[in-house]
């Protein structure tokens, strides 16, 4: 839960890395949130809460998968890949499954060695 409230705590910070645990952990617990969303709306019988939901995590994805891209040396705008149907996606999820740079990139430190976690 500390990975998924970390990501809130940068809101908006598309500056610097994140480790792939970092970024797979806010994903998992955004599916999850994204579910439970989702049956709450289906119960009820409305859209409104899973609209809700994404909206206020809007910004904190985009942000964690700059920070994500950045850690294995790529710029934030490779992110316009996954406008590609398909091979985007694939491109992306590539990219983000790849080990971070080891020693300090344009980004900065690897957040590995800094102890950051």
């Amino acid at each position: 839960m500390n990975w998924y409230l970390e990501a809130f705590k940068k809101y908006a910070v598309f500056s610097g890395r994140a480790r792939r645990k970092e970024f797979w952990m806010f994903q998992l617990f955004n599916l999850l949130a994204s579910i439970i969303a989702s049956v709450i709306d289906g119960a009820l019988g409305i859209q409104l809460l899973s609209l809700i939901y994404l909206l206020a995590v809007l910004v904190p994805s985009l942000a964690i998968a700059v920070r994500r891209l950045h850690d294995t040396g790529r710029s934030g705008w490779w992110l316009l890949i996954g406008l590609i149907p398909l091979v985007g996606a694939i491109v992306l999820l590539v990219f983000y499954c790849t080990e971070g740079d080891q020693a300090p990139n344009e980004h900065g430190t690897n957040p590995k060695l800094a102890g950051a976690y």
